[in-house]
């Protein structure tokens, strides 16, 4: 004989899709759209409807099986995986999805009340129905943050990723001749980039010298002059010969201060008198 859990479990499952339509219409009802925000939002609501059926269920089945909670926190893990990432790919804030939870809460409540009333369900019931429902949800809103949060840091990874590679482009100039002009500050992750992908684009490129203006480069350490000797003699090693141009006053200054040696690298003042001084080779 099926026990008063088990009952309520099954009734929430019997009316996930009536819960969920609750849900949706109330939560729905104070969001502002334009006209075209509304037609393309018809385009992805069943889509929707179908998540927070889906979402509803998960708390029936938690009831019904009670026994086994842990599989209940595994599927609402998965839900909350697939549901994060479908939301950030759509664009939706943070903080905007995260005020389903509340709604959530109220319907799937609501119907368990409607039935703990009909069916005289006692009180012990209903405070195990509680040890479940509100850890589940608090457990579904974690998962759901974790995993939205997580495609936002991937993408935002893939732009720094893509941002570092396109500040590091060698420009060919003539045959066997490139221009690097270096732009901004310079950090670790950056000063290996442009160790990687000098070298590699010096070999693409078939480069026999290479211009690497500093004209961008407001202020030059001991990391920045370490990591430009590591590429010029990486680049020698290679075969490519290296002449460094447009370094500023300040970052004169600034070289001469570190005691940084000069004398074994090629300096001219800007890229036209580092192109006479290769085609003089």
């Amino acid at each position: 004989m099926k026990n008063e859990m088990q009952l309520l479990g099954e009734m929430i499952i019997n009316r996930r899709h009536e819960i969920a339509e609750s849900v949706h219409t109330n939560r729905m009802s104070g969001v502002a759209m334009l006209q075209a925000e509304k037609q393309n939002f018809q385009k992805i609501e069943p889509k929707f409807m179908e998540i927070r059926a889906e979402f509803i269920r998960l708390f029936g089945e938690a009831l019904t099986d009670h026994v086994d909670f842990h599989k209940s926190i595994e599927n609402v893990q998965r839900w909350g995986k697939e549901t994060g990432q479908y939301l950030f790919q759509l664009g939706a804030p943070l903080d905007e999805a995260l005020k389903d939870t509340s709604y959530y809460r109220d319907f799937i409540w609501k119907a368990i009340k409607e039935e703990a009333t009909t069916h005289g369900l006692s009180a012990a019931s209903i405070f195990d129905v509680i040890e479940i429902i509100d850890p589940l949800l608090d457990h579904a809103v974690y998962y759901f943050s974790l995993n939205y949060v997580q495609s936002y840091q991937k993408v935002l990874e893939q732009a720094k990723s893509a941002f570092l590679e396109l500040s590091v482009p060698i420009v060919p100039l003539i045959k066997g001749t490139g221009v690097l002009p270096l732009i901004g500050n310079m950090d670790t992750e950056r000063a290996q980039l442009l160790m990687d992908e000098t070298t590699k684009q010096a070999v693409k490129l078939k480069l026999e010298h290479l211009i690497i203006d500093l004209s961008g480069v407001m202020i030059v350490d001991t990391m920045v002059a370490d990591q430009l000797f590591k590429v010029i003699d990486a680049l020698s090693l290679l075969g490519v010969t290296t002449i460094l141009t447009g370094i500023r006053p300040e970052v004169a200054q600034t070289m001469v201060v570190l005691g940084l040696d000069l004398d074994r690298i090629k300096v001219q003042g800007n890229l036209h008198q580092a192109f006479m001084e290769i085609k003089a080779m």
